[in-house]
């Protein structure tokens, strides 16, 4: 199989994965646990940042699809996991695709932290374009975002070398 070839089908599957782990994910009013940016972290410490915004893109657009359907905020959903496929890219291209262990776990916090960051602004427009704002909303739901957030930095930031290694080998075979 050729390497564009390897690369397409390991894409593919990560939007599958991504589109899963999203529409999976548990909800809780304003605060919601996912780990759909995972495969958007792989595929872009794995190809960088195009591949990462095209996996971030296409798997949230089809959970948002399959969860919601199209709506006047969709794209402003999308744009968290796009922005985090582009950061992590950018990162592993940075360190020419051979990132330590640290350099893992500091681009996956700071990706987790933007995409945190940028879905409590999506909260924030989605509640005033759909008139469900109230400052509890935002304000009431940051502590514990930011808790997950951090905490799922940090198991993916452990996890992440142990899954790169073996696919990156496997892609050079």
């Amino acid at each position: 199989m050729s390497d564009k070839m390897k690369k397409l089908t390991i894409n593919a599957v990560m939007i599958a994965m991504c589109a899963v782990l999203g529409y999976t994910s548990l909800d809780f009013g304003s605060l919601k646990i996912t780990f759909e940016s995972l495969p958007i972290l792989l595929s872009a410490f794995l190809f960088g940042p195009v591949d990462g915004m095209i996996v971030g893109g296409m798997g949230t657009f089809i959970y948002q699809m399959l969860r919601y359907g199209f709506s006047a905020t969709t794209l402003i959903w999308m744009l968290p996991y796009v922005v985090c496929g582009l950061m992590a890219g950018i990162w592993a291209k940075k360190y020419d695709f051979k990132m330590t262990g640290r350099q893992v776990m500091a681009a996956v916090i700071a990706c987790e932290l933007v995409i945190t960051i940028l879905n409590t602004g999506a909260i924030y427009i989605d509640s005033h374009i759909y008139g469900y704002y109230t400052p509890a909303l935002i304000l009431g739901g940051l502590l514990p975002r930011f808790a997950i957030c951090i905490g799922k930095a940090i198991a993916f930031g452990l996890v992440l070398p142990a899954i790169i290694k073996p696919v990156r080998s496997n892609l050079a075979a």
